[in-house]
């Protein structure tokens, strides 16, 4: 396993390298991202699926993700969902959670994992935050196993993309053999 994490280390590095000035950013960061990618995407291996939340104000960037994730038509399809579109209504109460993660359950037979984006003042945060195995990428605030942005930097949209495409080069490593976890 340190074999594996030493190797996706050294996939990110040269990956946010060939990136350009658009990623540099990341290489500081790579230390902070790369573990966590990397227990996280495991997941993804074990075939289970990915449950996509935003908060209000990342919804463009969803949209982003799921336009994007599953265009490349040379590689296997990445089973990515948004939670908007597996359950519309508007959740509430813990009860609604708990019921959100049975039907979530039951409909991904192999198992699912939130991956949030935003900030912890939304309600989905809470969703996101019923499992320990989430994803998060947060917004003003570090929590463990999290990767924490700033919601003022001038940048944040770039930078967004630029972990979107980093993700996607994971993605397509991950897919082909080229890292093995």
């Amino acid at each position: 396993m340190a074999d594996d994490l030493t190797d996706f280390l050294k996939f990110t590095l040269d990956t946010i390298r060939e990136g350009g000035s658009s990623m540099s950013w990341l290489e500081a960061r790579r230390l902070e991202l790369a573990p966590l990618l990397a227990a996280r995407l495991r997941f993804l291996l074990e075939g289970r699926s990915f449950v996509l939340i935003c908060d209000e104000e990342r919804t463009w960037y969803q949209n982003y993700i799921l336009q994007k994730i599953n265009a490349k038509p040379y590689r296997p399809l990445i089973p990515m969902y948004a939670l908007s579109s597996l359950y519309g209504n508007k959740l509430k109460t813990s009860e609604d959670i708990a019921l959100l993660n049975d039907l979530l359950e039951i409909t991904f037979a192999k198992g699912f994992v939130y991956f949030y984006i935003g900030t912890n003042l939304d309600f989905k945060f809470q969703i996101a935050t019923s499992r320990n195995d989430s994803l998060l990428w947060l917004f003003d605030e570090q929590l463990q196993n999290s990767f924490h942005l700033n919601s003022k930097d001038d940048n944040l949209d770039e930078k967004l993309i630029s972990l979107f495409k980093l993700l996607d080069k994971v993605f397509d490593a991950l897919l082909f053999g080229e890292l093995k976890f």
